[in-house]
């Protein structure tokens, strides 16, 4: 009797298309091996994706810190990467950099804003409906991991960081400090926003956001006594995240931040009904 034939491992991959290997391999990105790809469904056919950036050597016995990052309006659509990718690279990757993690052992959560959506109603600040549904994502990732109430971070540039303003202004007792880049607001809450420390980053020839009226705002805030910093950079236009993302203190700065008293609120994060200002 002939023994069976055994045909090697190696020529059985054959048998799979080289071109179809390369499509999956291609299709699998770097951002989507750090970045959790994941979604936010709820009645009245509700809808958020987000990615979440989870800490090398997770341990839920620790209390970690949290990153939420607002993208700018490059960033608007349904594929759930954009808010990673172009002018988002930087202010979302800096967070998960091996040497930031070594001292600031983060999560990152990045929500993206539909295409035809704000992040705020820049008129009232009021948060839009990706803005509210981002509250019900960041109460879920607390609900799942061991993140710690006091550290919770927001960070935004451009159409972000009116959603920044937004957020700070309606639930001010949520956040350790906040950074905003190249952005405006037209301060509804001011008394909101001196109890949350805040740095902004701005371009004195940025063509979208007028220089003046950030310059005023910074003046209400400081005679309001808000614990502000505020960087200006001379003859910089809008996209400044080279600039800001490089600042030699930014990390220490916002890890120092912690908030110190007990949520006020918590049980209205994520309700769907911000604060109703004073």
């Amino acid at each position: 009797m002939r023994a069976p034939r055994f045909i090697p491992f190696v020529l059985l991959l054959v048998a799979i298309p080289v071109p179809l290997l390369a499509t999956r391999a291609a299709e699998l990105s770097k951002d989507d091996v750090d970045f959790r790809k994941l979604t936010l469904d709820k009645p009245k056919n509700e809808h958020l994706n987000y990615r979440l950036f989870v800490p090398l050597g997770y341990d839920s016995k620790r209390k970690y810190p949290l990153v939420l990052f607002l993208h700018g309006a490059t960033g608007r659509g349904s594929d759930n990467t954009k808010q990673l990718t172009g002018a988002n690279q930087l202010g979302t990757h800096f967070w998960i950099a091996r040497e930031v993690q070594n001292t600031f052992p983060a999560f990152v959560l990045v929500p993206q804003c539909p295409t035809g959506e704000n992040w705020s109603e820049p008129e009232l600040n009021r948060p839009g409906p990706s803005l509210l549904l981002t509250m019900d994502a960041l109460l879920k990732t607390q609900r799942e991991f061991s993140i710690d109430p006091a550290l919770i971070y927001v960070v935004g540039q451009s159409m972000g960081g009116l959603g920044v303003y937004s957020l700070v202004q309606n639930y001010p007792e949520k956040w350790a400090a906040a950074i905003v880049l190249s952005a405006f607001d037209n301060l509804t809450n001011v008394l909101a926003l001196t109890s949350v420390p805040l740095w902004v980053f701005q371009g004195d020839a940025d063509p979208s956001v007028p220089i003046d009226t950030v310059r005023d705002m910074m003046r209400q805030l400081r005679k309001a006594h808000a614990k502000l910093r505020y960087t200006e950079y001379h003859r910089a236009g809008h996209e400044i995240w080279d600039q800001a993302f490089a600042e030699p203190d930014l990390l220490t700065w916002l890890s120092s931040q912690k908030r110190e008293d007990s949520p006020a609120a918590e049980g209205q994060v994520g309700s769907g009904a911000p604060l109703q200002k004073p």
